[in-house]
């Protein structure tokens, strides 16, 4: 449901469309059902996850210790979960295209009893954007030299610095969702005024004297110029950044949790944060901006996950989503005391029931007849004299015109391209059968151009998967398609998403 609020901000409007279609119900419930049966492998394929990797060749060559660990992970992976939090791109909210991001980490022992210097990673990657089709996920391992097949297909087979969910495992691991109302600060209270946090002694602000009704606009002990440019779902997030850099600088070595992070907190701002040792007590941090080149400088880089405030946080405290909308393991953490209905949700695509049409002074009804959409007030004979009239270039009844548009340019077309867009072909189809029956024959216009246009496009990712695509002809004939899909997004959503291309 699109409130005014949601309306009012791009961003919760934007995360409100992708809970809405990027992972649907019918895919969580299966891919939970064959995860709780011990079908890690099936869970995965309910999601639209391909596996590339080989536990027997993981044996192999790397023993049964980390084999039995690997196994563990994948069998707890909720790989919907994973499709929930992925990042995504604006304006329509699909994966961010030809990423490679880190899902767990395990030191290869070099048979010495040392740990290789090259651990191995477990990686998620989502393909490049001329080969998106479905917004399919392929789970993977990297072993740092890049030899393997299914890291020469991908444009960019190393694991991203500052995307990685190894450090969020909540994001993933069914066994640890718990962790999310902690993680993502739910149990703290939302922020202060002009999105300033509301325990400033979080990142060494001395407390504001007693009965100071509310936080200093700049409080500059803590770097407020850095701050100052910061989008407000970053600056909500601010006070928990100290809490993530320990965490970061713990799996870096660092066990005093004492050192420097970089934060990337837009395309050309970085900022410097600094746990300082605090004499004794934990790390005080103090924020900077970061120098230029800070990012390349072998500084490690906080997790862009723990960087924004989590959307679906934002969409409960706005009020515009509900608990049970959202992924039940989300919700489970978010709001603890949710209780889920008894019954699912009914869609609100519209089925068969007949509609209503104004033919010839009288209100006609159309509806499904032996799977096909028709006119139900008009007699058989009548409607083949007129379709012989149409033959001859005749104007038809209203009746047929309302079935003729219905076919070419249903009002449900706009749900249907946002479902093929995110892979849901299952579920456009049946928005579709719903609207013009299961035995309809779609006839030229918008509807069969997105359809074709689905079924084109994945054929070129399953070129891409066997390594017989030609990126550069791809990316020529998707041309044309990309204007026309940048059209309809930008006609859906108005204009243009204000905070540009990348989301997390």
């Amino acid at each position: 449901m699109l409130t005014s609020t949601a309306n009012g901000d791009p961003r919760l409007s934007f995360w409100l469309r992708v809970r809405e279609f990027a992972v649907p119900p019918s895919m969580i419930d299966t891919a939970t059902a064959r995860r709780h049966a011990g079908d890690w492998a099936g869970a995965c394929a309910a999601a639209r996850v391909d596996v590339d990797l080989r536990l027997r060749a993981v044996e192999r060559t790397h023993g049964r210790e980390l084999t039995a660990r690997l196994r563990a992970d994948l069998r707890h992976l909720a790989p919907d979960l994973l499709r929930w939090h992925m990042p995504r791109i604006a304006p329509d909210g699909l994966l961010r295209p030809g990423l490679t991001l880190t899902l767990a980490r395990y030191d290869v022992d070099d048979g010495a009893g040392r740990g290789s210097p090259r651990p191995l990673h477990l990686v998620a990657r989502t393909p490049p954007a001329w080969a998106d089709a479905g917004q399919r996920i392929s789970l993977a391992l990297w072993d740092g030299t890049g030899h393997t097949a299914d890291a020469g297909r991908h444009p960019r087979p190393r694991p991203h610095r500052r995307h990685r969910l190894d450090l969020h495992r909540h994001l993933w691991d069914a066994r640890r969702t718990d962790e999310l109302r902690a993680r993502s600060g739910a149990d703290r209270p939302e922020t202060g005024p002009g999105g300033l946090p509301p325990d400033p002694e979080l990142l060494g602000v001395p407390p504001c004297p007693p009965g100071t009704p509310e936080l200093p606009p700049h409080p500059d002990p803590w770097g407020a110029p850095a701050l100052a440019g910061l989008p407000h779902e970053r600056r909500r997030a601010v006070r928990r950044w100290a809490d993530e850099a320990r965490i970061l600088l713990h799996a870096e070595g660092r066990s005093d949790g004492a050192g420097a992070v970089v934060v990337r907190s837009g395309a050309r701002q970085q900022l410097l944060l600094e746990l300082l040792p605090g004499g004794g007590g934990p790390p005080m941090p103090r924020i900077t901006a970061a120098p230029k080149g800070a990012a390349g400088s072998g500084l490690p880089v906080l997790p862009e996950a723990a960087t924004w405030e989590h959307p679906d946080l934002e969409l409960l405290r706005a009020g515009v989503i509900e608990a049970d909308r959202l992924h039940p393991l989300v919700a489970a953490a978010l709001a603890p005391g949710h209780t889920p209905p008894a019954e699912p949700r009914p869609s609100p695509d519209r089925t068969g029931a007949p509609r209503l049409v104004e033919c010839r002074g009288a209100t006609h009804r159309i509806g499904l007849v032996d799977g096909a959409l028709a006119p139900l007030d008009h007699d058989p004979d009548e409607l083949r004299r007129e379709e012989l009239l149409v033959a001859l270039t005749g104007t038809p009844l209203p009746c047929l015109q309302a079935v003729d548009e219905a076919h070419r340019r249903p009002d449900c077309l706009t749900g249907v391209r946002e479902r093929l867009d995110h892979g849901d072909i299952a579920g456009a189809l049946a928005v579709v059968e719903g609207l013009l029956g299961p035995d309809a024959v779609v006839r030229g216009g918008p509807l069969r151009d997105a359809l074709e246009d689905a079924a084109q496009r994945r054929i070129t990712y399953g070129l891409y998967r066997a390594g017989l695509s030609d990126p550069e002809a791809a990316r020529f004939r998707d041309a044309g398609r990309g204007d026309r899909r940048q059209r309809n997004s930008r006609s859906r959503h108005g204009r243009s998403h204000p905070h540009g291309r990348a989301f997390y």
